[in-house]
């Protein structure tokens, strides 16, 4: 007799178990019982057949074991149960207060966001985490402190210059509140106004007053492409003054005459580490970012020489996607060639009037650009001390918010091999949780919460495009945040168990 399907076995186990079901109004069992599912606990260990059983927001056990009356059992057979996916460098927190649901990152395992990235943070973050704690989301939310936000708030519009120590002393302030509220550190956007402006002692006073309680320094690099490997040096030197771990957030080589340069970026960094400097990085597994129209001129002076190196560089005419253009919506989802052509014009004279147009109007605008080499970014995704992001948002253009993590198990595990299932895993919920300091997540073991993703190895996959950004990945068959059921076939459940993870609290 020919074996029933996976999703077949799955739905029947679910709809035993009240709680589980999508909108069900009943309680969770007392306690869940995962049987005969292939286990692959986090830790980058040789994934084994065993069953796990869950009671409240805990893993309780872990073995050879036997279910009693109490347990509502889940067939896992066919299936790998591995920890809740740990998103290091989200923006999923846009619009999580409306959208609880978080059908974004919950449809592809990732149980827990890290935000507050780029140098971008809601501030303060107090308000914040309390305003998730009176209505929670199905994911649990951990936050760094942003730098531009705090520049921002200080030195208002006057921030196209170094700051002065009465400034400093003044992101002193508010950087010590934010900490005081479990922030996980702080995190830069130093590519980003008004970051950009800022000197690297500016940066680093306020990053030893992190390291001072524990804190840790995230990075958008200053430069991704032209000036990129003085920028990994600037990190490796906070690093070093701090003594606090740093990280590249999503790093890449972005930029043509960089591709192929990624084991020279890992040898420096290998370097820093031999030193002693705490250096590692995560990686979104796309060769195109999404960013403003404006990022590509570091110094800010749209000359049409700068346009003309940024199209042949760092983002192909047939290559950038318009995301966002409030002063033409109807721009939207088209490439700048596209534009151009039916326009009669060239590229370079229609991306300096498309940049003109927003920024006299103060129009929002958004690319998505293809800048990578895959190779690239399977070497980067490959290195020790790399662990896997998102970059993505709830409803952006960019499918990253939706399919990162399903697409590294596809394209990186099943069809490119640069990563064993085990160690993609790894990168994704032990690793990435060591990097950010997290406790208790992450992992597969007695005393861990439990926060828990089911999925085909076989199957698992993303589906989202820049055509469809939201289109949900396959192959992901339930998913648990502390204990409770918040996706499965049916879709995303009405519980909402995440929780806020703080500094103090890890």
């Amino acid at each position: 007799m020919p074996a029933t399907p996976v999703h077949v076995r799955l739905s029947r186990a679910l709809a035993l178990i009240p709680g589980l079901v999508a909108c069900a109004p009943s309680g969770p069992a007392d306690a869940i019982f995962f049987d005969d599912a292939l286990v692959i606990d986090g830790s980058g260990t040789a994934a084994r057949i065993a069953d796990v059983r869950v009671h409240g927001d805990r893993i309780v056990d872990v073995g050879d074991l036997e279910p009693t009356s109490a347990d509502a059992v889940i067939d896992g057979a066919g299936l790998a149960l591995a920890p809740g996916f740990i998103d290091t460098h989200s923006h999923h927190d846009r619009g999580l207060l409306e959208t609880p649901g978080a059908l974004a990152v919950i449809s592809q395992g990732v149980t827990t966001v890290v935000v507050g990235q780029d140098g971008g943070s809601p501030l303060p973050l107090a308000d914040f985490f309390e305003a998730l704690e009176r209505g929670p989301a199905s994911i649990n939310v951990a936050a760094y402190a942003g730098h531009n936000s705090i520049r921002s708030l200080v030195m208002g519009d006057d921030f196209r210059r170094e700051a002065t120590a009465q400034e400093v002393a003044a992101m002193r302030t508010v950087l010590a509140a934010e900490l005081e509220a479990g922030a996980l550190g702080l995190s830069t956007g130093l590519e980003y106004d008004p970051g950009i402006y800022s000197s690297t002692d500016e940066v680093v006073r306020l990053a030893q007053d992190a390291a001072a309680v524990g804190g840790r320094y995230v990075s958008h690099l200053r430069s991704e492409d032209r000036a990129f490997f003085d920028a990994l040096d600037e990190l490796i030197e906070i690093g070093r003054d701090t003594g606090m771990p740093v990280q590249v957030s999503h790093m890449k080589l972005a930029m043509k005459s960089l591709w192929g340069r990624a084991d020279e970026a890992l040898a420096r960094l290998d370097a820093a580490r031999a030193e002693g400097i705490d250096v590692t990085a995560d990686v979104y597994p796309y060769e195109f970012w999404q960013s403003t129209m404006t990022v590509l001129f570091p110094d800010r002076a749209y000359t049409r020489e700068a346009a003309t190196f940024a199209l042949a560089e760092l983002a192909p005419p047939d290559g950038m996607l318009i995301a966002r253009f409030e002063p033409e919506p109807a721009y939207v989802g088209r490439t700048l060639a596209d534009i151009a052509s039916s326009l009669g014009k060239d590229p370079v004279t229609v991306y300096l009037e498309l940049i003109e147009r927003a920024r006299a109007t103060e129009g929002d605008e958004s690319i998505i650009a293809r800048s990578m080499s895959p190779d690239d970014i399977g070497t980067l995704l490959a290195w020790p001390h790399t662990n896997v992001s998102s970059d993505g948002s709830l409803n952006g253009r960019h499918p990253r918010g939706f399919g990162a993590f399903t697409r590294v198990l596809r394209e990186h595990v099943r069809e490119r091999g640069d990563l064993e299932l085990e160690e993609a895993v790894h990168k994704m919920t032990g690793l990435a949780a060591q990097h950010m300091g997290i406790s208790d997540r992450g992992h597969i073991r007695v005393g861990a919460f439990a926060d828990l993703v089911l999925f085909d190895p076989t199957t698992v996959g993303d589906r989202a495009t820049p055509e469809e950004p939201t289109a949900t990945s396959e192959g992901v068959a339930g998913v648990w945040v502390n204990g409770q059921h918040v996706y499965g076939e049916a879709g995303v459940t009405e519980r909402r168990p995440g929780r806020v993870i703080r500094r103090s609290a890890n």
